[in-house]
């Protein structure tokens, strides 16, 4: 079983702290960032990284929705909608979570699918650069936000990467809100299913939690100083790059799905 030891604390705090900045920067949540390098830097198990990933998203969402919540770029209606959807559909898809561990190439595959959503999400952005939306409210039926909430869930509960990768994308582009209230509702939204998704995962045994508590208030701190500096740096340059980054992300997890390639600096499934 890996843990963070002292040869591997400073490599975890320096990690969180990148993956905060650098969501920050490009408006991604941490852990779609962590759970790479958790992977292909630390060595950690897919399962065990997914476990360890989600705890610490726990960590993220929570700072950062008291900080979208103070400053109002919360729609609150929304996010009971779909925070309430996104803890069934992730208490869900933590049931499969068992059931997909035995099965580690499909496990892999399906991880390559989601960072390849991301990776064509923020290609997008950098391409169009859309104007941002100016209505006060989420926009949308409430049958179509408990269905992304509900989504949201099972998907996290499956592959812990928290849910912002799809629920801001589909508030902005599906329903037209602007990012601020995308962001803060989302937030809100994922506390409920990334604990749920957590603790299901912590009950099984998989999570590293001193590892995953570490990576997550690294990740809350970096993301304060990410955002400023998105003050004096061009944000769509960096999601062209991360967009690249994150499509080599997704080929070599399904690449490896598929036997054809390995994962990172250990054989990680012996």
């Amino acid at each position: 079983m890996i843990g963070p030891t002292a040869s591997t604390v400073v490599e975890m705090v320096g990690t969180g702290l990148a993956a905060g900045f650098l969501g920050g920067l490009v408006g991604v949540g941490g852990g779609v960032l962590i759970l790479p390098l958790l992977v292909f830097l630390l060595g950690y198990p897919v399962p065990k990284a997914i476990a360890t990933n989600v705890f610490s998203v726990v960590w993220t969402v929570t700072f950062g929705a008291m900080s979208h919540a103070r400053i109002g770029n919360v729609d609150h209606e929304t996010a009971a909608v779909v925070l309430a959807a996104g803890a069934i559909g992730a208490l869900i898809g933590s049931a499969i979570f068992p059931l997909v561990m035995r099965h580690t190439g499909a496990l892999r595959a399906a991880l390559g699918a989601a960072f390849l959503f991301v990776s064509i999400r923020m290609l997008y952005e950098w391409l169009s650069r859309v104007p941002d939306s100016d209505v006060d409210r989420v926009p949308g039926s409430v049958t179509s936000k408990v269905l992304l909430g509900f989504g949201t869930g099972v998907l996290t509960g499956v592959l812990g990467l928290g849910g912002g990768y799809v629920m801001v994308p589909s508030f902005v582009y599906l329903m037209g809100a602007p990012v601020r209230l995308a962001v803060g509702t989302s937030m809100i939204g994922m506390i409920p299913m990334v604990t749920v998704s957590a603790s299901y995962k912590m009950a099984q045994g998989l999570t590293d939690v001193l590892g995953g508590t570490i990576l997550g208030l690294g990740t809350a701190v970096g993301a304060r100083f990410g955002a400023r500096v998105t003050r004096v740096v061009r944000p769509w340059t960096l999601k062209g790059i991360f967009g690249v980054v994150f499509l080599y992300v997704s080929l070599r997890f399904i690449l490896s799905g598929m036997g054809i390639v390995g994962l990172g600096r250990v054989d990680i499934f012996n």
